[in-house]
């Protein structure tokens, strides 16, 4: 470890397993200090902040919260910061549920705009003034291929992180001019993951592989056949390191930049 991070505070939301959890390990290997949101029992929690200990956090404080509700993100947020500066944010909470439009229960579109859209303007319009004050600041918010390209039967998801990378560029813009390459600047971009091996799409991968004798590669190349032309996985480890490359000072001219990782899925 490097210490790249010492001093600096990161804040991740949907962060106790998956995609939050491998970047937060990631910031937390270079010695950050991370706070966690999301939800899950106390054993979730527990594994999560584990997990980053593990990786050489400096420090780690957990809250559950539900991202839909306004109000509450406006409380622990400001719970958060009476214990310090957010230096680095990263939005990456989010949830999903397919069905043609017609069929698309309202409830559902409501929820995925709140958490996957609403939920990231909500910290950023909360914690970008502290980063523009301090002339430093790294927002990275977690969109999805499928904010570039569209599925069928994923209506408001799609909806959602194509919303969340115009979002992102807006922010880019607003804050493109604050600081210096000596300060760090303040930059806001969003990474926009394809196929990501977690433990939510394993019963697909199980699925696949059992198809074919329990070959994993081979299965998870089948899955990814459609989609993917490397037909390989990231891994929520591989998400991290790209975080941890964009929190650098020298990326203070990468700002605004919706950076796919997805196997040449949006080059076809």
């Amino acid at each position: 470890m490097s210490g790249r991070l010492e001093g600096k505070r990161a804040f991740v939301t949907g962060s106790f397993q998956g995609i939050g959890l491998g970047i937060a390990s990631a910031l937390a290997s270079e010695g950050a200090e991370l706070v966690l949101l999301g939800l899950g029992d106390a054993e979730v929690v527990a594994r999560g902040e584990a997990a980053v200990r593990a990786a050489g956090a400096a420090r780690v404080e957990s809250y559950v919260s539900d991202l839909r509700d306004c109000d509450a993100t406006e409380s622990v947020i400001g719970k958060i910061l009476s214990g310090g500066a957010v230096d680095i944010l990263v939005n990456n909470a989010g949830i999903q549920h397919t069905a043609n439009i017609e069929d698309m229960p309202r409830s559902k579109w409501n929820d995925i705009i709140a958490i996957n859209l609403s939920s990231y303007f909500d910290t950023m319009r909360l914690l970008l003034p502290g980063m523009k004050e301090r002339e430093f600041g790294r927002v990275i918010n977690i969109a999805s291929v499928h904010g570039l390209v569209a599925s069928m039967a994923k209506s408001p998801y799609v909806a959602a992180k194509h919303g969340v990378v115009g979002l992102t560029k807006v922010a880019a813009l607003e804050c493109a001019n604050v600081g210096s390459s000596q300060t760090g600047g303040l930059t806001v971009n969003a990474i926009c993951p394809g196929w990501v091996g977690t433990e939510l799409i394993e019963p697909q991968i199980q699925t696949r592989v059992d198809k074919h004798g329990g070959d994993r590669v081979a299965g998870i190349a089948d899955l990814l056949s459609e989609k993917q032309p490397s037909k390989r996985m990231s891994s929520p480890e591989e998400i991290g390191a790209l975080t941890l490359w964009l929190c650098d000072k020298a990326a203070h001219n990468i700002t605004g930049a919706a950076i796919p990782v997805d196997g040449g899925w949006t080059a076809q």
